[in-house]
Formats: structure tokens, C-alpha cells, sequence
């Protein structure tokens, strides 16, 4: 049986993220000893990116500014489910090299996460087919660890 303590939170500030991260603000109070960490994966520069004058870390800068905003709403819905601070961890990362989806599994893995919860984006099938799923991609490959997907 797996365990639920230890908790990966894939979060990328979309309605499907909100719920995914009140849906566990909602179970907290249930699970003794919960860890949760927002994650967040963001893409690396699109290819004219550098040709256009682009800096890489002014990029970043810009990318991990974003996010902190609603990262911010996100621990305030996980603070007022009684989560101290203590049990929260932020990550903030570019993906290097691989998909926004291997980035998380990678981070799964190497954190030694129970779940992972993600939030179903509103793609349409047409979207998924090219671009991919995020949450479908976890869902897949979760073979020793739990997955919930939040709509």
C-alpha cells in the first residue's frame, strides 16, 4: 500500500491548479505528518529565442517572478487548511533538456514522493495530440508512487 505523506504538488496557475491545491488543502487536516511541495516546471526559451537578443537569465527572473504570485495564493489556501510552514516546500525550475513531464517524474523520484497531484488542464484533443498531456504523461508512468488528477 502506498503511502500519502509525502506529497508532489505539479501547480502552473490555471483554475486546474486551485482546485488541485485545495483539493489537498481539504485532505491535510486527514494525514498526519503531511509534506506537500509546489512544484513548478516551466519550459525552456523557444528556439529564436537567443537569435531575438534573449537572456537566459533574465528569462528565468521573469518566469520564477510569475509564479511566485500565485504560488503565494496557493500557500495561503494550504496555510489556512492548517499546513505550517514547516511542511511546505517550493520548487521553481526550468526544464532542460526534456519535456515539462519528465521533469516532474525526475523530481518525484529523486524526492521519494508518495503522490503526485496535478491538475487536468482544458486542452482539447487536438491540443493533447500535439502537444502532450502533463497530467496524462504522470498518470501513465506512475508505477510506484500514487497519482491523483484534479479537474
Amino acid at each position: 500500500m502506498y503511502d500519502i505523506e509525502k506529497v508532489l504538488l505539479a501547480v502552473d496557475g490555471t483554475e486546474s491548479s486551485r482546485k488541485a491545491v485545495s483539493y489537498v488543502a481539504r485532505l491535510a487536516p486527514l494525514i498526519s505528518n503531511m509534506s506537500v511541495c509546489l512544484l513548478h516546471v516551466y519550459p525552456e526559451p523557444p528556439p529564436n529565442f537567443y537569435v531575438a537578443g534573449g537572456n537566459l537569465q533574465t528569462y528565468k527572473s521573469q518566469k520564477e517572478e510569475r509564479t511566485a504570485i500565485y504560488i503565494k495564493s496557493y500557500l495561503d489556501i494550504l496555510h489556512e487548511a492548517g499546513v505550517s510552514d514547516d511542511s511546505i516546500i517550493t520548487i521553481i525550475k526550468m526544464c532542460e533538456n526534456k519535456t515539462i513531464s519528465q521533469a516532474v517524474l525526475n523530481i518525484q523520484q529523486d524526492g521519494g514522493y508518495d503522490t503526485v497531484v496535478a491538475g487536468k488542464r482544458g486542452v482539447s484533443k487536438a491540443e493533447e495530440f500535439i502537444f502532450g498531456s502533463i497530467s496524462n504523461t504522470i498518470a501513465r508512468e506512475c508505477h510506484d508512487f500514487t497519482t491523483w488528477i484534479v479537474g
